[in-house]
């Protein structure tokens, strides 16, 4: 039996649970997610209790492995909803700024043109300082897909350390070439 699958997921009130034909929506006060589920796997929402149950059919690999990943799908979408996800990029390196326009994440990050970014539907920017990146959204695959795209902009290299990184993310670095004295 998997571990994580078999224990329930428990939703605080105001959060409304509904699985109908293959389809899981959880809607709460930040808003509503749905998650397709695949046929193995049977849910039982408990409204009384508060919980939601998943179990397999079958005891095959891939039943085992969608098992705990469905549990652990529903139970990011009950978060999302209730309390929502969060990212901060930084942005190290001299000139290097990230600026909002028109629905879309300008990095100037070193290159000839600056990127630009289109947010997606459900993901709301802000850049406090233009060093300083904020993503946040009910969904967090979305949340950090989109975060790691703009990291792949410009992944900190570890030479000087400049490029965009996550929020205390701590980048390993190398010595650089030293100089030989001549003769």
């Amino acid at each position: 039996m998997s571990r994580i699958g078999k224990q329930p997921v428990k939703y605080p009130k105001g959060v409304e649970v509904k699985f109908d034909a293959g389809t899981l929506t959880v809607k709460g006060p930040k808003g509503s997610l749905t998650q397709q589920v695949d046929a193995r796997i049977k849910v039982e929402v408990d409204g009384a209790g508060s919980a939601v149950r998943f179990s397999r059919s079958s005891d095959e690999r891939l039943d085992r492995s969608m098992h705990g990943l469905y549990r652990a799908l529903c139970r990011n979408m009950v978060e999302g909803v209730t309390t929502g996800y969060s990212k901060r990029l930084e942005i190290h390196g001299v000139g290097f700024q990230a600026k909002l326009e028109k629905g879309k994440l300008s990095l100037s990050v070193g290159f000839s043109n600056p990127i630009n970014l289109a947010i997606p539907k459900g993901i709301t920017v802000e850049t406090p300082n233009p060093t300083t990146v904020d993503i946040k959204g009910i969904d967090r695959q979305q949340v950090g897909e989109f975060s790691a795209r703009i990291r792949s902009a410009r992944p900190p290299e570890p030479y000087q350390g400049k490029g965009v990184r996550y929020a205390g993310e701590q980048i390993r670095r190398k010595a650089g070439k030293s100089m030989a004295t001549g003769k």
